[in-house]
């Protein structure tokens, strides 16, 4: 699965730029980027992805799809008081973007693998007690999330939508998605510089292992209990790491003009930091050490997702029962979380023995509370 995930056989060049073409109303392909790496980044199953850089005409250097509007007085006092309070990004644009293209004829390949899916899911549910594992529902709610990702626009959206919601939040960022260009089998978006969290997972976060953990916490949990909109397809290949100088305090408080965008001469570091950080993967030592100088020399590490084409929202029935199990968690309360999981499922006539199932997640939960949720013993995989 992790094979097919970013190694799937890819399509043919040739079919990228017709689509790439079609995408921009018949512009030659020359004539849309100054750079093109034809060798794809990543090929999956439904799409692949190529690293470009667009035309000047063409690339966006500001983010004007959630900051349309010239900076005044109360927003730059805003500014500065998150600066003095928080560690805050400088925003640099880049030309460099991130293409998807969607493999030819591959929406009706997923509609005869779900016809396949649904023949054996009926079939199995047919044996008896296996109707637990409601295979037909499942096979049902898979087929809606690949058709979702057949449309390369809704995963635009949904990137416009995150970047709204995370405009006054430093935990975190998404790409600025290209939606003018955007088509159903093309998507564009800034390109996201950073290395994957994968890489950290693999060799430590060194002295930025409890921020970069902090972050992606309050991250999610920003989307699962404030927006109820949730990125629902957060496996460390789609969470990239890079690193930043925080912005400085701005005295310009007047009326005077202020561009409201950086411009293309200001630095991008990320880059920079990358370059150090390569050639010490896969070796621990080495990686956490020059974590260690990129600690001294005032860097902070920032999150950026990606591939936002599966996102997910709770009905007001689901969020209730959510929320009110994962207060009884939170409260390191097992008890209270068992009963509540089995008042609240399918079928809670067909539980055996309710008590026997609320003391157990009572140790469960107690376990975890004595280890996992320790704070000196937090790791980022956890």
């Amino acid at each position: 699965m992790s094979s097919l995930h970013s190694n799937a056989p890819a399509h043919s060049l040739a079919a990228t730029k017709r689509t790439i073409v079609k995408a921009f109303n018949g512009r030659p392909f020359e004539e849309i980027f100054d750079e093109f790496q034809e060798k794809p980044l990543g090929v999956g199953a439904i799409a692949q992805v190529y690293k470009a850089k667009l035309k000047p005409d063409l690339a966006a250097l500001g983010d004007d799809d959630i900051d349309p509007d010239p900076p005044n007085l109360r927003r730059r006092m805003r500014k500065n008081v998150d600066v003095l309070v928080k560690s805050t990004p400088s925003r640099v644009p880049s030309s460099y973007v991130a293409i998807k293209v969607l493999h030819p004829k591959v929406e009706r390949v997923v509609r005869r693998d779900l016809k396949i899916m649904t023949f054996f899911a009926a079939a199995i549910n047919a044996i008896p007690t296996m109707e637990w594992l409601s295979l037909p529902d499942e096979v049902l709610q898979f087929g809606e999330m690949m058709r979702l990702q057949l449309d390369l626009r809704i995963e635009s959206a949904n990137l416009t939508m995150f970047r709204k919601k995370f405009v006054d939040r430093t935990t975190a960022w998404f790409p600025y998605p290209y939606a003018s260009y955007t088509t159903r089998q093309v998507l564009i978006e800034e390109f996201a510089q950073g290395i994957p969290l994968a890489a950290f997972l693999e060799d430590g976060g060194g002295v930025f292992q409890q921020e970069i953990a902090d972050e992606g916490l309050d991250a999610f949990l920003h989307m699962l209990l404030i927006d109820n909109f949730i990125h629902a397809d957060l496996h460390p290949g789609n969470i990239m790491v890079r690193f930043y100088k925080p912005e400085q305090l701005s005295l310009g408080l007047g009326r005077h003009r202020e561009s409201s965008s950086p411009t293309e001469n200001a630095l991008d570091v990320t880059e920079e930091v990358l370059q150090q950080l390569r050639p010490h993967r896969h070796k621990p030592a080495a990686w956490r050490a020059q974590l260690q100088k990129i600690d001294e020399e005032g860097y902070r590490p920032q999150l950026i997702f990606i591939d936002t084409g599966l996102v997910t929202a709770l009905n007001a029935t689901n969020r209730a029962n959510f929320l009110d199990l994962f207060k009884a968690i939170a409260e390191f309360d097992g008890y209270r979380a068992g009963h509540l999981m089995v008042e609240r499922c399918r079928q809670p006539d067909a539980v055996v023995d309710r008590e026997v199932f609320a003391l157990k997640m009572q140790h469960l939960v107690l376990g975890v509370k004595s280890s996992t949720f320790a704070l000196g013993n937090i790791k980022i995989g956890d």
